[in-house]
């Protein structure tokens, strides 16, 4: 079984009609939508009439609900996007899923993304979480595999001008090695993470102390102290990608304080594992950053 949850925050369905198009396309056996708005009283019946409207509207979808395909909408208290999709996570573990993804609702992408992922996942017992290539809706190339951060890394992108940061985010952000070859880095971006599901049963699902912008980052550490986290070029998404933080005062501050939460966690300056596993980063890229 493959299952895959959104978090929905005062979101209209057009906003992520495109990921849920994806969704029905691909061999995606539940589908749950976390929805934590306040007053979108309306969201669910607009997802039941979507969901049969198009599910009915091709023989290969027809076919799927046939078989059990399920769109299970939930609504929420807003516990953060790591706690939101921790409600899927529950209950996806309880019917017994084997892959699940997380995934934000502005990302699409083609039917043959989710099998290529599984198939590679099948064939490599040692990885436990996967993230494609991420592109613009234009096609550039979003940076999104990355290094442990640092606290400068984190504080400087958030507040200092990129040409003061420039040389830093280089490296952090992998530049060098061209996105083009798969890479096990220790931190894969939220907006589309997949799981193996006994690999994250092991490790442990979101921790909620995170309320947004920095649980990926402590999902992807904790997989990779025991498994592989891969970039895998092979096969590609789109996201839009609003970058909320730098747009929104509130959204502001709550990312500088889980940031703050993330090295409480896991150390400041003192972070010898950090630095052991961006070495690794390094080596993979052949020592070139």
């Amino acid at each position: 079984m493959i299952t895959a949850s959104i978090v929905t925050y005062n979101h209209h369905l057009l906003e992520f009609e495109p990921v849920l198009r994806s969704l029905f396309a691909s061999p995606v056996d539940v589908v749950y939508v976390i929805d934590h708005s306040d007053s979108m009283l309306e969201l669910k019946a607009e997802l039941q009439e979507f969901a049969q409207r198009v599910l009915k509207g091709e023989p290969e979808l027809r076919e799927k609900a046939s078989r059990g395909f399920e769109l299970v909408y939930i609504p929420h208290e807003n516990n953060g996007y790591g706690g939101g999709h921790n409600v899927a996570l529950q209950e996806a573990l309880s019917r017994g899923s084997e892959y699940h993804l997380v995934v934000n609702p502005d990302i699409w992408f083609g039917p043959e993304v989710i099998p290529s992922l599984v198939n590679y996942m099948s064939e490599h017992p040692q990885v436990g979480q996967m993230m494609p290539k991420v592109l613009y809706p234009n096609g550039q190339i979003q940076r999104l595999a990355k290094m442990l951060p640092s606290p400068m890394d984190m504080i400087g992108r958030l507040c200092l001008p990129n040409f003061i940061i420039k040389r830093r985010n280089t490296m952090y952000e992998l530049q060098q090695s061209g996105f083009t070859k798969i890479l096990n880095v220790p931190y894969l971006s939220g907006c589309f993470m997949f799981f193996r599901m006994s690999a994250l049963k092991e490790v442990g699902l979101f921790d909620e102390h995170f309320f947004m912008y920095a649980e990926d980052i402590d999902m992807t550490r904790r997989m990779h102290q025991k498994y592989e986290t891969l970039y895998y070029p092979a096969t590609t998404i789109y996201h839009t990608f609003t970058r909320g933080s730098r747009k929104s005062m509130r959204l502001f501050r709550i990312h500088i304080v889980n940031i703050i939460m993330y090295f409480n966690k896991w150390g400041w300056w003192k972070d010898s594992d950090r630095q052991v596993i961006n070495d690794n980063v390094r080596k993979q890229i052949g020592g070139q950053i």
